[in-house]
């Protein structure tokens, strides 16, 4: 019986959006919450005020909320407008970094600009561009039949040159979640097996290399199986381990919010790429399950509100959306497990961080609006209206 109740509620598209709408908003509350009790040591040792930085993702969620909703009403043709520019955007933002006195280096990458009052991060909304270009030109390609197209060249270089300019400013976190996407985007598009294994196998040697050749990136890949190593654990080896002792002492419930030991210096990053480590010890494994839970729920509705698209475009976009965040959110929740090495990326809608919050919104007001176009979403939500 629950199990047929469950599979008539998947069945119902408006369900889809309600779940996209429930676990985002969720998450982001929760981020504000774990913002608040992570960042609070460091607010008062920075700034004087525990509220300071939270107040300031507070003002980011404030506009970020009005503003999908904008973009969730949103007509197809001023997508289409804006995907086409997406790859110009995106260089534009970047090329910014490069301009000296606008970039600024935080923890050894420069991807920030400065902007006296706030720092902006344009390769958090270079992802969001790049997507809309890239779907465009492969709906584009899909209605005119163009099926003998090679997509890696219709799209790639785009990617990669993007991929580069992130990598000027050595993050390759970014980078790798950047190439990610431009892989889900390649296998979403049906490119031929083979070529996509050589693709993959080409990007896995880059990586390599970047790793290899960087002290302290090949540092990082080396301790992740054993933070606690004599040799590495005061080193390299100081932000896994600290971030696995934080899990590990939450136990069931947590140690209460607000508890954490690990987020007194230990974890220099708690409030943004350690912050799944804050939640497992301040709310135990019910904490984090209730993470992982609400992410699956959001991706899943996000690919599934893409399969019922009609319009390729939308359908390639949201694809690449949720691409997006099951890629950074694995790659973020692996480095605070140690199942990773440490890659520096945010949890999306719980890290702090104004420039990804907005972008990821933004996005997902992009897919919500996928979800209105849809015939039978608005069908039952003016059913529901006139009930």
């Amino acid at each position: 019986m629950a199990s047929k109740t469950q599979e008539r509620f998947l069945a119902k598209p408006v369900n889809h959006l309600y779940m996209l709408l429930v676990s985002a908003g969720a998450l982001t509350f929760l981020g504000l919450i774990m913002v608040f009790s992570a960042s609070s040591i460091r607010a008062i040792d920075t700034q004087g005020s525990a509220l300071s930085i939270v107040l300031r993702q507070l003002l980011f969620v404030a506009i970020s909320i009005p503003l999908a909703g904008y973009l969730s009403k949103l007509a197809l043709p001023k997508w289409e407008l804006l995907a086409r520019l997406g790859f110009l955007l995106s260089i534009g933002l970047l090329g910014l970094l490069f301009i000296p006195g606008l970039g600024k280096t935080v923890n050894g990458n420069t991807n920030w600009i400065n902007l006296k009052y706030i720092d902006v991060q344009p390769s958090e909304f270079a992802k969001f561009l790049m997507i809309l270009w890239a779907s465009y030109l492969l709906a584009r390609k899909e209605k005119a039949g163009r099926n003998n197209v090679n997509v890696f060249a219709l799209i790639g270089p785009g990617f990669l040159l993007i991929m580069a300019m992130i990598m000027y400013g050595h993050d390759l976190g970014t980078t790798s979640v950047v190439a990610a996407i431009l892989a889900g985007l390649l296998f979403i598009s049906g490119i031929q097996l083979r070529l996509f294994g050589w693709i993959t196998a080409a990007g896995a040697l880059a990586l390599a290399g970047l790793i290899a050749t960087s002290g302290y990136r090949a540092q990082r890949f080396l301790v992740f199986l054993d933070p606690f190593a004599p040799e590495d654990y005061k080193y390299a080896g100081w932000q896994p381990a600290h971030s696995l002792l934080g899990l590990a002492s939450g136990g069931l419930f947590g140690v209460g919010l607000g508890g954490s030991r690990q987020k007194w210096g230990n974890l220099a990053e708690a409030h943004t790429d350690f912050i799944f480590s804050v939640i497992g010890e301040e709310l135990g494994l019910v904490g984090t399950l209730s993470v992982l839970i609400l992410m699956a729920t959001l991706i899943y509705s996000i690919f599934r509100i893409a399969l019922r698209a009609q319009e390729p475009m939308v359908r390639y976009a949201c694809a690449g959306i949720g691409c997006w965040i099951t890629v950074q959110s694995f790659l973020n929740i692996g480095s605070a497990t140690s199942a990773l090495p440490v890659v520096g990326v945010t949890l999306p809608l719980v890290s702090y961080g104004g420039s990804a919050l907005v972008a990821t919104l933004c996005a997902l007001g992009f897919v919500a609006g996928a979800a209105l176009r849809d015939p039978a979403v608005r069908k039952e939500i003016v059913k529901k209206q006139r009930a």
